[in-house]
């Protein structure tokens, strides 16, 4: 191959790349998503809940194509895809009574998973409105989480698949790259935590995180089919301290570069966060370094 081509930090190989050739020549009849499901069966590329990773598959073979290694058959049609022609959430009414009370006097809250249930509309609705960062679909592996007092919602949380390099992070587990991407999967990314500005509750960030910390692996369990060891987040320190997370035992790892994960130019296009992580077990290292 004449230079590297890299997708999602799968890098392709010469032999890969002559076996796929070899395979669209061989079964012409095949449609591109016909060739993607079964170069995934051959391959074995499935997730640990038994799904093939075909949309994985779809866009390494595109990526390859548009390279000029590969050719693909042509598209016999171009379905509509619900991710790119997403629309913004609706707003859903909610009750927005202020609400004071101790720590002391809220328990127990309900923690509810609602990815894929009836309350998910109001999940997208109150991130979309009340987050800073506002509302974005996750990709991959993710979870969305309501909280509930007294039946109204006080917070939310989405869990999704971790950011594929952190060098702090990376630095402090201390493993390789060809181990990071096997056991990546093994880390749930806090994407996006809020509490409804009309709650005013003291202590109620550190004590969610450790609700959640509790929580949250059991769910994951049993929605993917395979354990996480590690939590972690970005904090904005021009906007926020982290407070409620190291109260809850979080440990500042480091700092992002502020560079995104496509940067081509090393150079610092966006704010520098910095990097919390809260390890699930005693030995999450051994775990998280095991090839």
């Amino acid at each position: 191959m004449e230079r590297e081509i890299k997708y999602q930090g799968k890098i392709a190989t010469t032999e890969e790349v002559e076996f796929i050739k070899t395979f669209i020549a061989e079964h012409p009849d095949y449609s591109r998503r016909k060739i993607s499901e079964e170069l995934c069966k051959q391959w074995n590329w499935v997730q640990c809940n038994g799904a093939l990773r075909d949309m994985f598959c779809r866009g390494y073979l595109l990526c390859l194509d548009r390279a000029g290694y590969i050719t693909l058959p042509p598209k016999k049609c171009s379905p509509n895809n619900p991710l790119s022609n997403r629309r913004m959430p609706l707003d859903v009414d909610v009750d927005q009574e202020s609400f004071y009370a101790d720590i002391g006097e809220i328990k127990p809250v309900e923690i509810r998973q609602v990815r894929r249930s009836a309350d998910e509309k109001l999940f997208n609705s109150l991130v979309a409105r009340l987050h800073y960062l506002g509302y974005c679909h996750p990709v991959g592996e993710h979870l969305k989480y309501l909280i509930f007092l007294q039946g109204r919602p006080i917070a939310c949380f989405s869990w999704s698949s971790a950011p594929r390099h952190i060098g702090c992070r990376d630095k402090y587990i201390g493993w390789t790259a060809e181990v990071r991407r096997k056991n990546l999967q093994l880390i749930a990314y806090n994407s996006r935590f809020l509490i409804v500005p009309w709650v005013h509750i003291s202590c109620l960030g550190s004590h969610l995180l450790g609700q959640m910390a509790r929580v949250l692996p059991e769910d994951w369990q049993r929605r993917y089919n395979h354990p996480i060891y590690y939590l972690e987040t970005f904090v904005d320190t021009e906007r926020f301290k982290g407070i409620c997370y190291k109260a809850a035992n979080w440990q500042h790892i480091g700092y992002t570069t502020g560079r995104g994960k496509n940067d081509q130019t090393h150079k610092v296009n966006r704010s520098i966060k910095a990097v919390l992580g809260y390890p699930l077990r005693k030995n999450f290292r051994e775990v998280l370094q095991d090839g």
